[in-house]
């Protein structure tokens, strides 16, 4: 690309985000920690249910040792309603991790920050970018929709991230690289709603599957019973939450091999670490 292609490209960015700019209380932090409990919620979760959660979330574990030190029972309660719960384990493992291996305070490096439990690529990144406002390249949904939509609009085939990444690379604005990423996620996220989906075009687009019937809701339904009201038998889940009991058995066994529940000697099961029965 040429000088003059990247400033045009980065005007129309910049000019959509100082007209149409989104509000978001992550947004406002340079809190690392804050700011990877927003990447961990928005995954797969919409915004406008992430909004209310973080905020409740904060004020239950405000820094980085209370969630390290919460028991998992109350860390899965607070989490309720999001879904995906291993997030929470893998976001409290990592709160852990910073706290015996770095005193508490995040690394700004995405590497080390990558060694971190359950924190990839992006996350690394954009928790390194937007804390620290360093300049680093990564794609997420709203980013990747952005580049295809200016570059590969025309594409007759799917287009990997491979490809997208000399164009994020190039037109970065690595004076302002955080505000400049927040620019791009607006911007594809306006376009979503005029025109259709660019993402779609992606070679790792994938459509979500159906929540009503599947293992997620069995296993949505067992945590949020026995996180609500202490152990409970499958049988009593299944018949208030109206799911079959092979789903049920089928999500329990992959919760219990997670550690997240375990089965009691009286044959009911519990979060692991609970003492209410």
């Amino acid at each position: 690309m040429t000088e003059t292609q990247i400033a045009e490209f980065r005007q129309t960015i910049y000019k959509n985000y100082a007209a149409a700019a989104r509000s978001f209380a992550w947004r406002t932090t340079h809190d690392p920690y804050a700011i990877l409990v927003s990447e961990m919620m928005l995954q797969q979760t919409q915004t406008v249910r992430v909004v209310p959660k973080y905020e409740e979330w904060l004020a239950a574990y405000p820094d980085c040792s209370s969630l390290a030190h919460a028991p998992l029972e109350d860390v899965l309660r607070h989490w309720s309603g999001l879904g995906y719960n291993r997030r929470a384990v893998y976001l409290q493992k990592a709160c852990r991790a910073v706290c015996d291996t770095y005193g508490g305070s995040f690394p700004r490096e995405p590497e080390k920050l990558e060694q971190l439990p359950g924190i990839g690529p992006y996350t690394a990144r954009a928790v390194s970018t937007f804390a620290f406002n360093i300049p680093n390249v990564f794609i997420e949904t709203n980013i990747r929709s952005v580049y295809i939509f200016f570059f590969f609009k025309d594409s007759a085939e799917k287009v990997p991230d491979s490809r997208l990444i000399p164009f994020v690379q190039e037109t970065m604005d690595r004076d302002n690289p955080r505000e400049w990423y927040y620019a791009l996620m607006d911007y594809g996220a306006e376009l979503k709603k005029k025109t259709v989906n660019p993402s779609r075009k992606s070679a790792s687009y994938v459509r979500q599957s159906r929540f009503e019937g599947s293992l997620r809701q069995a296993r949505g339904a067992i945590l949020r019973m026995l996180t609500k009201y202490g152990a409970q038998s499958l049988e009593s889940i299944g018949r208030q939450e109206q799911i079959e009991p092979e789903r049920l058995y089928k999500a329990a066994e992959g919760l219990e091999k997670e550690s997240l529940i375990c089965r009691t000697a009286e044959g009911v099961y519990k979060i692991i670490g609970s003492t209410r029965m």
